[in-house]
């Protein structure tokens, strides 16, 4: 029996899944060692264990912050714990103890967000290159969502390969009941739900579009997410432009997302950069075509359920999603590659290989 950390506070961002369907599924699986879930102060309450042996316990230092560097070492250190495991690359990088770390991808080091200030972020991007750096020698072990997330970290960091370990993660089905957007009821459209930085490429989407509105002049592009100030920026640049129908949803429920994978004509994927790329296989779970940049690691993880594009070429990805959106035997080929696609993908699975990456270091 073993006593192990894990760092919980991003449970309950927009990047927590990976953590929740972690916890969710240890719990489920081992009976054996203790946890000592760390969580943010306001987390805590929200978080029910379904195990006794895991424990919540309140973490007040914030990602990337002096304090993180000092307060949540001395923390740990007072927990004295056999093992922790960081599932974000931020952390204590002079805490001494047995270290997993979770690195997603390399992105957040490669591309400016233009809704922060650029030479903070220019510093901050040069610090975080150290800290994954360091962390990724620190660790006993790193886990990688895809093979091109590990072989980008090995190449970056100059650790061996046989310390990184992929684990795949996997993909739910909404369950929530499908809620309509009464603006497109009856409405042919292409959709996209996300972020809007930089790397998510919406840019060259738009202009895509506007490409498909000379042979499609009644489809719509959706852009569903948080209306952020990124958002609100394309949002004006797209009205500057006179361009038509591209709708931006704002915050969608759950239930409204289902509604919009269920009724687009496609599902698009846009990215020049990902770590796994959940969007696309969500998509697939809830019968949409999609239509994906071959960058990084979406190849690897979509296989051949998705129609690929060079997302740095604007009429190659307009003609995809033509292709798409005209061909019925490619659709209907999509459709079911991409039903099978997502059953290749276990959350289980992926919880039974990281207790053994403990095991193994413990």
């Amino acid at each position: 029996m073993a006593k192990i950390a894990i760092d919980a506070r991003e449970l309950r961002t927009s990047t927590g899944r990976y953590i929740e369907r972690l916890l969710k599924y240890l719990q489920d699986i081992d009976q054996q060692h203790d946890y000592v879930v760390l969580l943010k102060p306001q987390d805590v309450a929200g978080w029910q264990s379904t195990n006794p042996r895991f424990t919540a316990v309140a973490c007040p230092h914030q990602e990337f912050t002096f304090d993180e560097q000092l307060g949540l070492k001395k923390q740990l250190e007072r927990l004295k714990p056999d093992l922790v495991h960081f599932g974000m690359v931020q952390q204590p990088i002079w805490y001494y103890g047995r270290v997993v770390t979770t690195i997603h991808d390399l992105t957040t080091m490669r591309f400016l967000n233009p809704d922060k200030n650029t030479a903070v972020l220019k510093l901050k991007q040069q610090v975080y290159k150290q800290v994954i750096k360091r962390a990724a020698r620190k660790s006993l072990a790193v886990i990688t969502p895809s093979e091109f997330v590990k072989n980008d970290v090995v190449q970056f960091t100059g650790i061996s390969p046989d310390k990184v370990s992929v684990t795949y993660e996997a993909v739910d089905a909404i369950t929530e009941p499908a809620e309509t957007l009464t603006s497109l009821e009856n409405k042919q459209f292409i959709m996209y739900i996300g972020r809007p930085t930089p790397h998510k490429n919406l840019n060259r989407l738009i202009s895509a579009f506007e490409l498909l509105k000379a042979t499609h002049p009644h489809l719509h592009l959706v852009l569903a997410g948080k209306k952020d100030a990124n958002y609100q920026r394309i949002e004006k640049a797209v009205m500057a432009k006179g361009i038509d129908n591209v709708v931006f949803t704002d915050f969608v429920s759950e239930g409204q997302l289902r509604w919009l994978y269920e009724h687009c004509a496609a599902y698009v994927f846009p990215s020049l950069s990902e770590g796994f790329g959940l969007p696309g296989l969500e998509a697939m779970v809830h019968g949409a075509p999609v239509v994906s940049s071959n960058a990084t690691c979406l190849p690897e993880i979509y296989g051949d359920a998705a129609h690929y594009f060079d997302p740095l070429d604007v009429q190659a990805m307009s003609d995809a999603i033509n292709e798409v959106l005209t061909d019925h035997d490619l659709r209907l080929k999509l459709i079911s590659a991409g039903q099978h696609q997502v059953s290749q993908y276990s959350w289980r699975r992926m919880a039974e290989q990281t207790l053994a990456i403990y095991n193994l270091h413990i």
